[in-house]
């Protein structure tokens, strides 16, 4: 018997009926549920466990929402190393699995093994703070530091392995995973990376030079970015779009491959380029 961690987002509409249709598609293929604290609360049940804790109870874990709810729950799992299935409720859902309304049929794939893992890197970005202290977070999409409190242009120095990359003279700049490369780092003109492509994307925000690109390089490099002026004023860090953090000039973020990876369950039927063309509508002349 598989047990199923679930882990689900209240705020998403419909997820009640979801999360019932996805306990009985699971108990009709001999599955047994296993609640985190949140999702059991919201179903006002007792029994939940933390999900930090779902890495000795359960086979995989079932993630209810959308590609937001993924990032969450990726924080929430912690050092979670088996696989991870998301359901849809969502509008994009890049990181999902199935929709809601394939539940039958994912809980048939997860029983008989029709899956496949996709593992996506994650990103360790350290903030050196100028007072000595150390802070340390880890994202899947992309980590980003930005003008704070200013309407202007900042200065961001970046290098790579020690040596200067440029001076940007931007919005901001993004490091991105090639999960990521659907994110934020696309709507700032970044380009779209193969998930399993073992690389980085750094993509400057809103350039004042149209020569400043994005730029791909190894996964094996160790970025750093920091304030390049004192006069910009701080600027902010952010991971996943959360954890924003005040950056003085001074400061100094390294980011690098994390030692821990997501194992990302897709269904046997599914691809990153069918998503692109659903998600992106791309279609032919």
């Amino acid at each position: 018997m598989l047990n199923i961690g679930i882990l689900a987002n209240p705020q998403k509409a419909g997820v009640l009926h979801a999360l019932h249709a996805l306990r009985t598609a699971l108990e009709a293929h001999a599955c047994r549920s296993v609640l985190d604290l949140q999702t059991a609360a919201m179903l006002g049940e007792s029994g939940g466990i933390p999900a930090a804790d779902f890495a000795r109870h359960v086979d995989l874990a079932a993630v209810l929402g959308g590609d937001g709810t993924m990032l969450d729950a990726l924080l929430r799992l912690g050092d979670f190393d088996k696989p991870v299935a998301g359901i849809n409720l969502g509008r994009l859902g890049f990181l999902t699995s199935c929709t809601d309304a394939e539940l039958d049929a994912f809980a048939a794939a997860i029983t008989g093994g029709h899956f496949t893992i996709s593992v996506r890197i994650l990103l360790e970005a350290t903030i050196h703070r100028a007072d000595g202290v150390d802070e340390s977070f880890v994202a899947l999409n992309e980590v980003t530091l930005a003008r704070g409190e200013t309407g202007r242009l900042v200065s961001v120095r970046a290098t790579v392995n020690g040596e200067l990359l440029n001076h940007y003279r931007a919005d901001g700049l993004i490091v991105a995973t090639p999960t990521g490369s659907t994110a934020y780092s696309l709507s700032a003109g970044g380009p779209l990376v193969e998930p399993s492509a073992a690389v980085f994307v750094i993509t400057p925000i809103c350039p004042h030079s149209l020569s400043q690109r994005s730029l791909v390089l190894s996964d094996d490099a160790v970025v750093e970015i920091s304030p390049d002026a004192a006069d910009c004023g701080p600027m902010l860090f952010t991971a996943d779009g959360r954890d924003t953090t005040r950056i003085e000039p001074g400061d100094r973020i390294e980011v690098r491959k994390a030692a821990k990876a997501l194992h990302l369950l897709m269904l046997e039927d599914r691809s990153f380029y069918q998503a692109l063309r659903q998600k992106l509508r791309w279609q032919g002349l």
